[in-house]
């Protein structure tokens, strides 16, 4: 599961609040932060504002340069394979780049991944896979059930590298879902992922990838007519 700081009591509210500066834009790449003001307007204590700092530090938002003082470090250093920082950049309004971006690395590894699946799927992974499409048919959670269905793909690839795909496929694809299951966008999202399982049932590799090719061709379409 993706790592989320939310509601975690002070420190996490902390954390939350500091990152919606930054992705909100009122703390731009670059700029200097005031931790005394910072602790003030937020009203909690050094100790929470500091190991704050310190997860965000981690996650390549902020740095500390000698005698400036605490500062948002570039885009280009954020760690964008981050599950929390996923979230915070969807926290705004829809990144069109961003999810470009991530359709994009979701084509190249997720056919592969249900090629991989249809050779090397056990009988259970083949029944979560049918467990979490059956949540998606009934529709009473589809983004979880969503979720559920493309991290047992990742788990049936047989690959614990892989796997680790989750963090940040799982997170973008989370939050793309909320978008397009939030609006009148998107059509029924069954046909296409009982496609690829049932490619991966028949063990046929090839068509589990071209079936995996269709079901993100309609995801972007989905997300396109959105925007």
């Amino acid at each position: 599961m993706m790592a989320s700081y939310s509601g975690r009591g002070i420190h996490g509210q902390t954390v939350e609040a500091i990152a919606a500066m930054v992705f909100g834009g009122e703390f731009r790449e670059g700029d200097s932060l005031d931790v005394t003001a910072l602790q003030e307007r937020l009203g909690v204590s050094s100790t929470a504002l500091r190991e704050a700092m310190k997860v965000l530090t981690a996650k390549g938002l902020i740095g500390a340069r000698p005698k400036l003082g605490t500062y948002v470090r570039p885009r280009a250093d954020w760690n964008l394979l981050d599950g929390d920082v996923i979230r915070w950049k969807f926290a705004g309004r829809p990144d069109p780049g961003f999810l470009r971006d991530l359709h994009e690395l979701r084509s190249i590894v997720e056919p592969s991944v249900a090629r991989l699946a249809a050779l090397r799927r056990t009988p259970e992974q083949l029944d979560a896979l049918r467990q979490a499409l059956d949540a998606m048919a009934a529709a009473t959670d589809p983004v979880a059930a969503d979720l559920d269905f493309h991290r047992a793909l990742l788990a049936a690839a047989g690959n614990e590298l892989l796997v680790r795909m989750e963090v940040v496929m799982g997170a973008g694809l989370a939050e793309r879902d909320r978008l397009v299951h939030g609006s009148s966008s998107g059509g029924d999202p069954v046909p296409s992922h009982l496609a690829v399982l049932e490619a991966i049932g028949a063990a046929d590799p090839d068509a589990a990838e071209a079936a995996m090719r269709s079901l993100l061709d309609k995801a972007w379409r989905d997300v396109d007519e959105l925007l």
